[in-house]
This record gives C-alpha cells, structure tokens and sequence, in this order.
C-alpha cells in the first residue's frame, strides 16, 4: 500500500486524477478489509485477498507504464516515509504531553475533597490551635526519641492548609506528622542553593524527570551526563548504576560527613552552562551520591505501577514498598486495573469528605 499511496501523489502531480481515484479507492478498500479481519479476529482468506491485490498490481503496473520513472518513485516513497515518521513522532510526543496533563489533573471529585479542607482549615479555629500544639511536640525535637515513626511532609503555600486539614483530622496509628510550608524556608533561597536558582529558570520548571532501577532497565550513568566533559569522564564510571531517586533510605550522620550537601551545590554549580547535563533531577543527585550508595533488595522496592503493566504479582506481594511511579496514578481513570485494588484498600470510603465528594 506504502507505493501505492506514493503513485497517488506522483499521479496528482502530474494532473493524472483519473489514476489516483483509482489507486485511493483500491487503497480504501485494502484498509476496509485489514478493519474488518481485525473485527472479527480472523486471518483475512486468499479469497478476499487475491482481488484486491491483483487489481492493485495492475493499477501499480499502469502508473510505471505511465512513465513514472523508479528515480521519481523512490524520492516521492523517501518524502511519503519521512511525513509518517515525523507525524509519528509528533504524535509520540503529543501522547507523552498529553498524558501528563492528565495525570497532573486532578479529578473533580479529589478538587472537591481539597476544597473543602482549606474551607476548614481556615475556617476552623480548633484545627489551627491543634497545629499550635503539633509544632511543640517532644516527637520532632527530641533526637533520643529517634525510634518514633515521624512524617514530615513539604508542600506549598496553596496546598499547605489543606494538607493541616488532613492529616489533623484523621489517625495514622500513633505516628507523628509534621506539615510545612515550603515558602516559610527563608534559609531556602537561590543564594543558598543553586537549585532554586535553577528552579526560577522558566526553561527549567517545564521539565519532569522520573527514574527507573538500573536492575529493570539498565540505566546507567552514561544514559544522563555528558561524558565527553572531562569533568565527568575522569571522575564518574559510565557504566554505574543509577537509581529510583524519588525513593531512598538515608544515613544523616554518613550524609554530614561526606558533606553531601556542599557536593550536590558544587556540580550544580559546576551546570550552569549546561554542559555537563542538560536538565532533570536525577544527574545532579547520581553526582552528589555517587560511590556512597548500597544497593537495597529489591523486594525492598518495587516500582512501576503507574506505568509497567506486567508486574509479577509475587514481586507485589513481597514488597515492603510499592511505588506508583509514572503517569497512570490509581487514583486516575487511566490507571492500570489491576494495581488499583492495591491502592484503594487503604482508602476509607466512609470518610466525609469522601462521602461528601463522591461523584457519579
């Protein structure tokens, strides 16, 4: 069909609109029954096929006979070829936006759920003297209570009432939750740190960067920096693993003494010009870790959710820790039907605000 479609456009050019009716037409009825064999699930017969084929051969044969010459032909197929693969990447990219606006919407009825507990985190006066009383708790300033199972959770001015709402109102089993404003970290400037230098770039906040474990898809480090930069080529091995940055258990006290801090500013510091990678999360991360990382098990771990749809449900069942990463987030329409029941069984349907928003 692919030199049949390129006839048609030799055909119109050359003012041959006879030809290329007829070469459309045996092409439409060449999809009709590739549409119909897919319907019904069927290999199509030599019956059905010989026909068409043999009437587009002849059709073929008449427009070589029509001195379209093999040169022609093969420069109009070379163009035809090149329009569908730049029509495929566009719509290669086209889905990956698309699909990120959708899993960065929120449904109507989660809208719902956050509205209403801004509306009664500002409206309640309880709820901001319980978060008075948080703030002070033994839990987040005693060091010997270490052993305590502590949350602390980072959001934004927009959400951060909501959030208070939240976590104030409901029990998490005796664990302790702190929220805070990220626009209260006044020690968390572009003088500071070259992220949010970084960050303030429009260029950069259109960027999102998720990662994948090296054991899943080999993702090394000479997938994400500039190697033909000596000052990665001499001090960084190309072939080193990367990881799931979004996920990490920490050692504070090794995390003080290696200064990680101080070397995490240095290679951002160092990126300014992009040189050394262009955007994302994760590079300066690999740098700043790099060589003082343990592997975990990976049962530890298993990520994918949002996006892998072949998951070994024994993986599942023994992971300490499932990860929804990716665009396919169960609380979405477009998630991933079997990993849904995961999430949901943790979701009390009876809450009220839950209740209040639930929508058909």
């Amino acid at each position: 069909m692919a030199l049949a479609k390129a006839y048609v456009i030799i055909a119109k050019e050359h003012n041959n609109l006879h030809l290329a009716w007829e070469l459309s037409s045996k092409i439409r009825s060449c999809q009709f029954l590739l549409s119909k064999a897919a319907m019904r699930e069927e290999p199509i017969s030599l019956d059905e096929a010989e026909p068409i084929i043999e009437s587009l051969a002849a059709l073929i044969f008449k427009a070589q006979d029509a001195h379209y010459d093999i040169a022609t032909t093969m420069i109009t197929l070379k163009n035809f070829i090149q329009s569908l693969e730049d029509r495929a990447n566009a719509a290669t990219v086209q889905s990956t936006v698309f699909g990120q606006l959708v899993a960065e919407s929120l449904p109507k009825n989660l809208q719902c759920i956050d509205i209403k507990l801004t509306a009664d985190w500002l409206q309640s006066k309880s709820i901001q003297e319980l978060a008075k009383d948080r703030r002070n708790s033994p839990r987040l300033v005693d060091n010997n209570l270490y052993h305590s199972l502590v949350f602390h959770v980072v959001t934004n001015g927009v959400k951060y009432g909501a959030m208070q709402a939240w976590f104030l109102s409901n029990d998490f089993k005796g664990a302790t939750l702190e929220v805070k404003n990220i626009e209260d970290f006044s020690w968390l400037n572009a003088s500071y740190s070259p992220v949010v230098k970084q960050l303030q770039d429009t260029d950069s906040r259109r960027f999102y960067f998720e990662v994948e474990t090296c054991l899943e898809a080999f993702h090394r480090y000479y997938k994400y920096l500039n190697f033909s930069n000596p000052l990665i080529s001499t001090k960084v091995d190309p072939q080193a693993c990367g990881w799931a940055f979004g996920m990490n258990v920490f050692d504070l006290i090794a995390w003080r003494k290696a200064n990680v801090t101080t070397r995490y500013h240095y290679w951002q510091e160092k990126n300014t010009d992009k040189s050394l990678w262009k955007l994302g999360t994760l590079p300066p991360g690999l740098l700043a870790f790099y060589g003082l990382t343990e592997p975990l098990d990976r049962r530890w771990h298993v990520l994918g959710l949002g996006y892998d749809l072949n998951i070994d449900n024994r993986l599942i069942e023994t992971a300490a820790v499932i990860h929804f990463n990716g665009n396919m987030k169960p609380w979405l329409k477009l998630s991933i039907g079997r990993y849904r029941p995961l999430w949901e069984q943790y979701v009390n349907q009876t809450h009220r605000y839950l209740q209040d928003c639930t929508t058909s």
